[in-house]
């Protein structure tokens, strides 16, 4: 009988140095997956995208004197806007320009700068000069222009200026441009921030510029009888006017404003204003109120103006600030008319989807200790959660080793628990620390990112085949003694918790949403300490088996038949990597499946012959080393494929726009807005529940509500602002919009039929 302890002591010992080596293996391929959260999105394809002077083409002419003709070929599909040509001397003392003349453009109504003019093909501008020194030979001369790229990927470029040295007299090609100015030459100068949700875009263009009421929150506090706080915070680079701020009481004779108390500015010279003060971040201003001791409530209308630097300027925005002087409460809304409000970006989304209250309001507004609770729930539930269940193999056969002792089950349990909760402050602490520098980050998205869902595969693969017995990483180590083992034991511990927070980041628990989003808008100690509660939650289970003898004993004792579990564990571990290459093809398409599916095939061969060439010279671990370059090799094609075309939307489900949205607002349309992408778990179960069902299809028909569906599987900025504006910390995100045009109503994460004809039938009646 003691011998008999003894060999299944051994036998356990030697499965807990493979399952260590399994998840050291995991670790390293790991380090490849933070890797790939850092590449550069290719959510859109900006390779074909031309360098600024390629796209719009300028050549200069001072072969007749007194006249300089500048001739701009615009490439296909792209246009120049009339009015944002300029053109200056460089020496206004050397030279007087008189007024250029431009050929009529097409008329068109752009977005942001209103109705304009647009130019394509060929055109030429002739500017009449008058020369100091009419002995001169030369003209120098700045020409700024601005102009877009009018088909997918749709961006503007930033203002442009080329400065000439002109030889007058001389044949046009003598006449080049010394220096161009340009904010970048090509699109691709974005980097890393279409990782974050931005657009594929320059910094400071038009296409990444945000709504109005994203770039500029603003928000009323009420100080009392006597005073008001107004509050605007703006993204990283956009600043607000001081000057064009006014504030105005409406219908409350006797009251009065007193003089804005504007704190300290940035000094700032703008070429339409002049010298002004701006304000960047967030700005806060007292305004004091006068003669309201009686009053209980007001109307101020507050207008003000910002711009993204070197980009767009935003028109005259307006807000009607209701006030309840005895409830301490104030109401910001859009007014439904006026032509400042008119012409802002996203004009037509603002008058008829009003923007929800900022964090702290509807499911975000719960206190410290209530965030805390929903994130232990929400941790605990994320354990059910089909994400998760790949990784529950791996805690499967641990927990059942742990069942020779007490101090080995309390051992694994805190070194699994340490992984998640270290995980969890890494990934909670980078997700804010993104926000908090202005760019878009969600609970997530680093799904969108070819590179680490490629990555993924081979993990599960690489786990699946150790399972399986293909490859045993601890068949060398077994006579290392139970020092090594119990130092490895703690570091596989560890790392099969990292695991578990990395499969598990697809997924959004009941009660994860509201907690997330508190940390989001909390300071960053606060946040830190929700996302560690929200990994508690999760090692919660393993926690209570590892310290609670009671649970422990109901679980059964190691046996040869643990040999036969891990085995069968492991073809969860391929399904997992089937659904990653699922995904993959619909972001890059049918060659980067084929490229992974080659990676997986060398790492198969590595692992097989890695374990087949144990204590044999040196050039079997090179080829082991070869087989790897080739699995790597594999990454690096993937990264550099372009996005795959976006498969249109099934069924009758109408594919998300803000423009389209504002149009069936306006009609007084319902619409319910389904966020979702195919690496999210929790989106596909609610579609197989109830979004793909006929009794869903029927109450859409009974109702007469548009489903518009916005696909988040890769980086999309518009879809990112709208998580942002609904204060979504990812996918799924559901709002139906009620025909009465009030505001968007957010719906739970997980759906329920119910949940969904209460909220559709309940606008109807």
């Amino acid at each position: 009988m003691t011998d008999a302890l003894a060999r299944l002591r051994a036998a356990a010992l030697n499965h807990g140095v493979a399952m260590v080596l399994v998840s050291r293996f995991v670790r390293t391929l790991f380090v490849l997956v933070c890797l790939g959260f850092a590449f550069p999105a290719l959510a859109q394809s900006d390779d074909d995208l031309l360098p600024v002077t390629d796209a719009f083409h300028l050549t200069p002419d001072a072969s007749q004197p007194g006249v300089v003709k500048l001739h701009w070929a615009i490439a296909p599909d792209y246009y120049l806007y009339r009015g944002r040509i300029k053109i200056k001397a460089e020496d206004p003392a050397a030279v007087t320009l008189g007024e250029p003349s431009l050929p009529d453009g097409i008329r068109k109504h752009d977005e942001y700068l209103g109705d304009v003019e647009i130019y394509h093909g060929q055109i030429e501008a002739t500017v009449p000069y008058t020369l100091a020194d009419a002995a001169s030979k030369t003209l120098k001369l700045s020409v700024q222009y601005q102009g877009c790229h009018e088909v997918d990927p749709k961006i503007c470029y930033p203002p442009n200026t080329e400065h000439l040295n002109l030889t007058i007299g001389a044949p046009p090609a003598a006449g080049t441009p010394v220096t161009t100015e340009a904010q970048a030459s090509t699109p691709s100068a974005t980097g890393g921030a279409a990782l974050l949700g931005a657009p594929a875009a320059l910094p400071g263009t038009e296409a990444q510029a945000l709504p109005a009421d994203q770039a500029f929150r603003f928000e009323t506090l009420v100080k009392g009888r006597d005073g008001l706080l107004l509050r605007w915070t703006m993204p990283r680079d956009y600043y607000l006017y001081r000057d064009k701020t006014v504030l105005t009481i409406k219908g409350a004779p006797g009251v009065t404003l007193g003089e804005p108390d504007w704190p300290s500015g940035v000094a700032h010279h703008d070429e339409h204003f002049g010298d002004t003060i701006v304000y960047f971040d967030q700005v806060e201003l007292p305004v004091a109120l006068n003669g309201a001791d009686k009053a209980r409530t007001l109307t101020l209308d507050v207008s003000y103006q910002g711009c993204l630097e070197n980009g767009i300027c935003y028109p005259v925005m307006t807000r009607e600030v209701s006030l309840d002087l005895e409830a301490g409460t104030a109401h910001v809304s859009t007014p439904s008319s006026g032509p400042a409000v008119a012409a802002a970006p996203a004009a037509a989304t603002e008058e008829v989807a009003p923007t929800p209250p900022p964090p702290g309001a509807g499911e975000a507004s719960v206190g410290i200790a209530a965030a805390l609770g929903l994130a232990l729930l929400g941790g605990l539930i994320l354990n059910l959660m089909p994400c998760v269940l790949p990784v529950l193999s791996l805690k499967a056969i641990t927990v059942l080793e742990s069942g020779e002792s007490p101090a080995q089950a309390r051992r694994h349990a805190l070194y699994y628990t340490a992984g998640v909760l270290v995980s969890f402050a890494a990934v909670g602490l980078a997700v804010v620390g993104i926000r908090a520098a202005g760019h878009a980050a969600n609970w997530g998205a680093q799904f969108q990112q070819p590179v680490l869902v490629a990555v993924l595969v081979y993990v599960m693969l690489a786990v699946g085949l150790s399972l399986s017995g293909v490859v045993n990483f601890g068949a060398s180590l077994g006579n290392v003694g139970s020092g090594l083992a119990s130092r490895s034991g703690r570091s596989g511990d560890f790392f099969t918790g990292v695991l578990a927070v990395v499969v598990a980041s697809p997924c959004t628990a009941p009660f994860m949403g509201s907690a997330i989003a508190y940390a989001f808008a909390a300071p960053m100690a606060v946040a830190l300490l929700i996302f560690l509660v929200l990994g508690l939650g999760l090692a919660l289970p393993f926690l209570i088996i590892g310290f609670v003898p009671a649970v422990a004993r109901l679980l059964p004792r190691p046996g040869r038949w643990m040999e036969t579990l891990k085995q069968a564990l492991a073809f969860p571990m391929y399904l997992t990597a089937v659904w990653l290459l699922w995904v993959l093809a619909k972001q890059r398409g049918a060659d980067a499946v084929g490229l992974v599916l080659v990676g997986a095939v060398l790492l198969s061969m590595a692992l097989w012959w890695f374990e087949r060439s144990r204590g044999r010279s040196g050039w079997s671990r090179a080829l082991v080393l070869l087989l790897g370059l080739g699995v790597a090799s594999q990454l690096w094609y993937v990264y550099h494929l372009p996005a795959a075309t976006p498969a249109a939307v099934a069924g009758d489900a109408v594919a998300y726009s803000p423009e389209k949205l504002a149009e069936l607002r306006k009609s007084g349309t319902p619409v319910f807005v389904d966020m979702t992408a195919d690496w999210c778990i929790t989106c596909k179960a609610n579609e197989k529940a109830v979004l793909d069902t006929d009794e869903f299809r029927d109450l859409l028909k009974r109702t007469g509500t548009v489903y518009m569906k916005g696909d988040w599987t890769d980086v999309n900025a518009t879809i990112a602002a709208f998580l942002e504006q609904y204060h979504s910390v990812g996918v799924p995100l559901y709002v139906f919009y009620p025909k009465d045009g009030s505001d968007g109503r957010k719906l739970s994460t997980v759906l329920t039929y119910d949940k969904v004809q209460a909220a559709l039938e309940g606008q109807t009646h």
